[in-house]
């Protein structure tokens, strides 16, 4: 099985995406290669932030490695909060005051439509990847669930009655907008494997 870097400090994500290369790859952490470096995230596009992250760790580290940046996209919000997710609601705000700044800027709205979007960046045997998953669905009005993160208790998937937080995370890390570029990926570091 083989080892890759995940260009990450968020415990959730890593925790996910472990669920999801169960028995396909050994996903190594920051803290397991000794990184605890702050990356700064300053590109306009996921696929940018990816990238940033993803270069960083090959560049001081020499390992490789993939990064992702996740967004959620709300159509009546003009795509936000997008790139700017993680800190929708200021720079050191907590995932709850995101999912209460978005409740908040969707109250009174009636077009609930909404998406995932996750660009992952790998930068593997000398060359750079990109691969993206898309979930599409719609904000409820109040959270439901426990499970999951972020905004999890306000996104329900379409063909969904329930919300990502109310779905359990074996069903999330099969249908989720973070499964299915990893997929892409484990698919791609499987058939290319050194």
């Amino acid at each position: 099985m083989g080892k890759i870097v995940f260009a990450t400090n968020n415990a959730h994500k890593l925790k996910e995406i472990r669920g999801i290369a169960k028995g396909k790859l050994e996903v190594l952490s920051l803290s397991d290669i000794g990184s605890h470096d702050e990356i700064e995230e300053n590109g306009s596009t996921l696929e940018e932030n990816a990238l940033i992250k993803a270069r960083f760790i090959k560049d001081k580290y020499g390992y490789d490695c993939f990064a992702d940046d996740t967004g959620l996209e709300v159509e009546a919000l003009n795509n936000a909060p997008g790139i700017y997710s993680a800190r929708y609601a200021g720079e050191h705000c907590s995932p709850q005051d995101n999912v209460e700044k978005l409740i908040g800027e969707m109250k009174g709205k009636s077009n609930r439509k909404a998406r995932f979007r996750t660009a992952i960046a790998l930068l593997y045997a000398g060359g750079q990847h990109l691969f993206e998953g898309e979930i599409t669905g719609r904000i409820i009005e109040e959270t439901r669930g426990s499970a999951g993160f972020g905004y999890d208790p306000l996104f329900q998937p379409d063909g969904y009655d329930k919300t990502f937080a109310e779905l359990g995370e074996e069903l999330k890390n099969k249908i989720s907008h973070r499964a299915i570029a990893m997929n892409k990926l484990a698919d791609f570091l499987l058939s290319n494997a050194k």
